[in-house]
């Protein structure tokens, strides 16, 4: 036999080294594929035949300062779909839809997709979550089912929505406190994991995984939710009687910084925002800018006596001349003439404010102390959207504009930014941070995070605090806020009547009425600001229409806070009021209705142009106290003979009987609301419409 050729053997040793060698590369690709790639392989192997159904986390709720709940959140059903199990998606569509409320064939071409999991319809009502339950019972709705997800409720309805803002369908913050401390309330995300098979159908006893959801933290504001109602009470009145654009107010607590109620007009119920326009989800007393007008007038008084260029004793001439500044002259409407620094306040005085500015301070100084009270930078509340004010630049400012800026013209600020500065006032000269949130619990109530009153910086000295205040306490028992005086109540304040600037101009007919106030001005425990914005029903002035809102708020805020009166027969003596009776001066010319105005110890201010009076406001045969403005609204005059006009009669405190009768005479038809006597009008008496023009009457108690 014939041994194997040298050939044959090589043959045999490359097949042995190359199947070999094979043999190694599969085992190292396995071994790679196992140990290398294997916990990656297993995981996508898992999520193509797993499905995640979410879990929402409960969103925390939200509190005011007494543990009251503003905002919680509801479990509600939500309908999901795994279109692979859904074997008829038009049959499906068809018994869905109907009670889904949703279109028939855009539900069947949802369950048709090729994807894992979609979503049918979130946080259903009650009954469709019944409904549905009985039809997958009878095993009709083969691929669909329902989780629970959180509803926010908030069951006060409107009430601090501009505080509180909303969260979305998802359960995220979109705006207020919702919004600004989102990551704390939104919780983290849980899921349940089902395992399926090829044909999209569950397999038994596979993977079924359970991962809970981590609710969210719960948040406890400075809002004390009674305070919040007598605010928004007494705003909602002049949305309805002086049907301003909007209204906004703010208390505070000078000595921690905690906002006690914030509410801006019109507002919104947080349940149906999405029902509400953009206007009424704005938060006027955050997010807008207004030239405050005299109410930053204590911002002046302080910088002077700050810094030594002003001393109580001084004396200060306010004439008829006014003051000039570079060929402008700064005017009063009232000449006061000689007055003492506490009267520069209490009467308001432009021009004397604006001497302390410009001849005094000048401008390093007072902007140093725009500075100083956070005018020129934000107050870095804790809500979003917060506004920052503006002013004239230092290198850019002339005298003219810090003349105006010391009493409140040229420059804009918010309302937040005011009720800090006066807060600041109230509180010794201390600045606190304004801010909403008094403590972070967990979902078990342990205190997670307690926020301390956090202090700025020192402002002022205490004793120019209590010069100012002294002052601002002389506006209410005798100035331009003296018919919110009550004995027994210490209150300190500033009116401010402010010309907007519209298209690029100062308008003679929009302005902004305010006023802030400091109870007690011996002890002060909160501070208020007020700020209307173009009335167009009554007085526009802030000493008339925002100062008596203050005085409302504060007699509930007394009572419930338990603040004690003081009475000082010193003090409570005021003198008598002297009152004049209104004249008629509708169909005078401008000039004549001045001089009968006047003639009657009362003051006269004019809107709009035209040859006569068509309008007054107080009605004639008001009495009011003398040096009352007069405004008086000039129009075409009534032609002699037309009997196409008729004049609005007074209807104040009239049943609705007796308004149908008097506008009956007058040719006039009436739209009411409310019941029992006439409590506002509009348009108001005196006014000259045509017949048969609708007047609107407000009927309430009396």
């Amino acid at each position: 036999m014939v041994a194997p050729g040298i050939g044959l053997r090589k043959r045999a040793a490359l097949l042995f080294l190359g199947t070999s060698l094979f043999l190694f590369l599969l085992v190292f690709r396995l071994a790679t594929i196992q140990f290398w790639h294997g916990n990656q392989l297993r995981q996508e192997a898992l999520d193509l035949r797993t499905r995640d159904v979410p879990v929402e986390p409960r969103r925390g709720v939200i509190y005011d300062r007494n543990l009251k709940e503003l905002a919680i959140s509801l479990n509600v059903d939500s309908v999901y779909a795994i279109p692979a199990q859904v074997k008829d998606p038009q049959a499906t569509a068809a018994l869905l839809a109907p009670i889904l409320k949703m279109d028939a064939s855009s539900l069947a071409a949802k369950l048709g997709q090729k994807e894992a999991f979609v979503w049918i319809k979130r946080k259903i009502e009650e009954d469709q979550s019944k409904q549905i339950r009985e039809l997958m019972k009878s095993g009709k709705l083969r691929g669909i089912d329902m989780t629970q997800e959180g509803q926010r409720f908030y069951p006060n309805g409107s009430l601090a929505s501009h505080v509180l803002g909303f969260a979305g369908i998802d359960s995220q913050g979109l705006d207020g406190i919702e919004l600004q401390y989102d990551s704390e309330l939104k919780g983290v995300p849980g899921k349940i994991v089902v395992e399926y098979d090829a044909r999209g159908e569950e397999i038994p006893r596979a993977v079924h995984q359970y991962i809970q959801a981590t609710p969210g933290n719960d948040i406890v504001l400075t809002i004390d939710s009674n305070i919040q109602y007598f605010l928004e009470r007494e705003l909602q009145k002049v949305m309805e009687e002086s049907k301003p654009k909007h209204a906004s107010g703010i208390i505070m607590d000078p000595k921690t910084g905690e906002i006690l109620a914030l509410a801006s007009f019109p507002d919104y119920d947080p349940n149906h925002f999405a029902d509400y326009p953009q206007e009424n989800r704005r938060d006027w007393a955050i997010s807008d800018t207004y030239n405050p007008g005299s109410i930053f007038k204590p911002l002046t008084s302080s910088a002077g006596l700050e810094e030594g260029v002003v001393h109580v004793t001084d004396s200060f001439y306010c004439g008829p001349e006014g003051f000039t500044v570079l060929g402008n002259t700064f005017h009063d409407l009232s000449v006061h003439g000689s007055e003492t620094f506490y009267e520069i306040i209490q009467n308001s005085c432009n021009i004397a404010h604006a001497q302390i500015a410009v001849n005094r301070l000048g401008l390093d100084r007072f902007y140093k102390y725009l500075d100083l009270f956070n005018v020129t930078s934000k107050t870095g509340i804790d809500l979003p959207g917060e506004a920052k004010g503006i002013y004239p630049p230092k290198n850019k400012a002339t005298l003219v504009d810090l003349g105006a800026m010391a009493f409140g013209q040229t420059l804009t600020t918010t309302p937040i930014t005011m009720v800090n500065v006066i807060a600041t006032i109230a509180n010794s000269g201390v600045m606190m941070q304004p801010h909403l949130v008094r403590e972070i619990r967990s979902p078990s109530g342990e205190i997670l995070k307690k926020i301390d009153p956090p202090v700025v910086r020192q402002v002022l000295s205490k004793q120019t605090t209590v010069d100012v205040i002294k002052g601002m306490e002389q506006v209410v028992i005798a100035g331009t806020a003296r018919s919110i005086y009550m004995p027994g109540y210490r209150f300190a304040g500033k009116t401010g009547t402010a010309q907007k600037v519209v298209d690029g101009r100062v308008s003679n007919t929009a302005s902004v009425a305010s006023f802030v106030g400091i109870a007690p001005a011996n002890d002060p425990k909160v501070v208020m600001l007020v700020s209307i914005d173009e009335p167009t029903v009554g007085s526009s002035y802030g000493g008339v229409i925002a100062a008596p809102v203050f005085q409302a708020v504060m007699k509930d805020v007394y009572r419930y806070l338990d603040i004690p009166l003081q009475f000082d027969p010193v003090r409570d003596k005021r003198p008598a009021v002297e009152v004049s009776t209104v004249p008629a001066v509708i169909g005078l010319s401008p000039d004549k209705a001045s001089a009968t105005v006047k003639a009657a110890n009362l003051q006269v201010s004019f809107t709009g142009s035209g040859e006569a009076v068509v309008a007054q406001v107080p009605a004639s045969g008001a009495n009011v106290e003398k040096g009352t403005v007069v405004l008086l609204t000039l129009g075409k005059p009534v032609a002699p003979g037309d009997t196409s006009m008729t004049t609005v009669p007074p209807l104040k405190g009239l049943t609705m009987r007796e308004v149908a009768d008097a506008l009956s005479k007058a040719g006039l038809r009436m739209a009411a609301k409310g019941s029992g006597v006439v409590t506002n009008q509009s348009p108001p008496a005196g006014v000259q419409v045509k017949k048969g023009s609708t007047v609107e009457v407000q009927f309430g108690s009396r």
